[in-house]
C-alpha cells in the first residue's frame, strides 16, 4: 500500500514540513513539564502547545473534546490535505487509530470528579472524551468522513497492527482509502509511571544507542498516513512486509534500519543486536520523545527519506558500541529502510518503507 499523504503534529511544530525541518536540524531541548510526584520539580517533555497554532478553525469543531483527540484530529486533517487529492472527504475511506494508552489523561480526570463530587454529579463530557474510541469518532465528524472507524490499543505494536488492518482493508477492496495514524498524549500519571520503572533523561537528551542502560523523555503527539493501492502521482512510499515474531527468513537486504530505541524498555541491547555493521543505522526519537507510538514517527522519517532520496543524521549519536549510524544529512539512493521495534519479552515488529518508481512516460 502507498502513503500518499501525512499528516503529524509534535513538539516541535504541526504539518510534514515542521517534521522534516526537525529532521534536518537535529535534536534541540525539550520544554519542562511539571512533575507533581516530585514536589512540582519540572523535568524535561516533549509536549505538544495547541496555543500557539495560527490556524485554529478545526479546533473550534472540537472544542469540547480533550487533547488527545485535537492533536489526533490536527494530524489527520494534515495527512489529507497533505495527499492533495481534490475532494478527498467525499471518497471511500476507512479510519483507523493506533493508540497504547488511549485518552489516559481524560479517564483520570473523569476518576477524579467521582471522588470529587460523586457519580451523580460527574462531568458526562469528560466521560465520554475518556472512551477509546472518542478519538477516531472525532476524526470522522469534523472532516465529514463516512467510512467505518476503528481504535487499535496495544502497548508496544499498535501501530504496526494498525498497518496490518489497513493493509486487509484496502487488499480486500473494502475502501480506496485508509486514514491510518497514531496518536499520544503526556500526563502526569503515566509520568510518575515512567520515571518509576524507567531511567529518566536529565538533560532532555534520548540516547538511542547506549541500549543497557537506556533513558526516556516523554513526549506526545499523532501522526496519520493516508493510504491506498492506487499511486496518485504524489506518492512518498510503499509499506509492506508488516510482520511478528522473530523469524529473520526472506529478509530482504535493505538501505537503512530505523530502530524505536527510546526509552521505553529497561533494556534495549535487542536493538543493538539485530543491526548490522554494513547498514546504516538512524533513530529519531530524541527528535519528538519516548512514545509507545513512536514507530509512526519514524516511519514518517522514513517516507521522507524514499520520497526526497536524503538521510538525516541521527540526532543524538553517542554511541559507545561503535553503530554503524548516520552521522550526517547527505544525499543517497536509497530503496528500502526497514523499520523495527521489540517489546519487553524482545518480540519484534518489523515494516519495510520501498521507494516508488517514477510512472513511465507515455508520448
Amino acid at each position: 500500500m502507498n502513503i500518499l499523504g501525512i499528516g503529524i503534529i509534535f513538539a516541535r511544530g504541526i504539518g510534514i514540513d515542521s517534521f522534516e525541518n526537525a529532521l534536518k536540524r537535529g535534536w534541540q531541548s525539550p520544554s519542562e513539564a511539571v512533575a507533581p510526584h516530585l514536589k512540582d520539580k519540572k523535568l524535561p517533555a516533549f509536549t505538544v502547545n495547541l496555543e500557539t497554532l495560527a490556524d485554529r478553525s478545526l479546533l473550534k469543531k472540537t472544542r469540547r473534546s480533550d487533547k488527545f483527540s485535537k492533536m489526533a484530529v490536527l494530524a489527520a486533517s494534515g495527512a489529507l490535505q497533505n495527499s492533495r487529492i481534490e475532494n478527498i472527504n467525499k471518497k471511500n475511506i476507512g479510519v483507523i487509530l493506533a493508540t497504547a494508552f488511549g485518552a489516559h489523561v481524560t479517564t483520570f480526570d473523569f476518576l477524579d470528579n467521582i471522588l470529587d463530587y460523586g457519580e451523580a454529579a460527574v462531568s458526562p463530557t469528560i466521560f465520554s472524551n475518556s472512551v477509546h474510541n472518542a478519538a477516531a469518532s472525532y476524526i470522522t465528524s469534523v472532516l465529514d468522513i463516512h467510512g467505518p472507524a476503528l481504535t487499535v490499543t496495544n502497548f508496544y505494536f499498535c501501530f504496526q497492527h494498525a498497518l496490518q488492518l489497513a493493509q486487509a482493508w484496502l487488499n480486500e477492496g473494502r475502501h480506496d482509502y485508509v486514514l491510518v495514524g497514531a496518536a499520544e498524549q503526556y500526563g502526569d500519571v503515566m509520568r510518575y509511571v515512567y520515571d518509576q520503572k524507567l531511567a529518566p533523561s536529565h538533560d532532555g537528551k534520548i540516547r538511542p544507542f547506549n541500549f543497557r542502560p537506556a533513558c526516556q523523555v516523554p513526549g506526545e503527539g499523532a501522526v496519520f498516513f493516508l493510504m491506498s493501492r492506487e499511486n496518485s502521482g504524489n506518492a512518498y512510499c510503499k509499506v509492506e512486509n508488516i510482520r511478528f515474531g522473530n523469524d529473520n527468513i526472506h529478509t530482504p537486504s535493505v538501505d537503512l534500519n530505523i530502530i524505536d530505541t527510546d526509552g521505553m524498555l529497561a533494556d534495549e541491547s535487542a536493538y543493538r543486536d539485530s543491526v548490522s555493521s554494513d547498514i546504516p543505522t538512524a533513530a529519531y526519537s530524541p527528535l519528538f520523545g519516548s512514545m509507545m507510538i513512536g514507530s509512526a514517527f519514524n516511519c514518517a522519517a522514513g517516507a521522507l527519506m524514499l520520497k526526497n532520496q536524503a538521510c538525516y543524521a541521527n540526532p543524538v549519536q553517542d554511541n559507545p558500541h561503535g553503530i554503524n549510524i548516520l552521522k550526517a544529512a547527505q544525499h543517497s539512493n536509497i530503496e528500502l529502510i526497514r523499520c523495527v521495534r521489540y517489546n519487553c519479552h524482545r518480540e519484534k515488529a518489523v515494516f519495510h518503507l520501498k521507494k516508488i518508481d517514477p510512472k513511465p512516460l507515455h508520448y
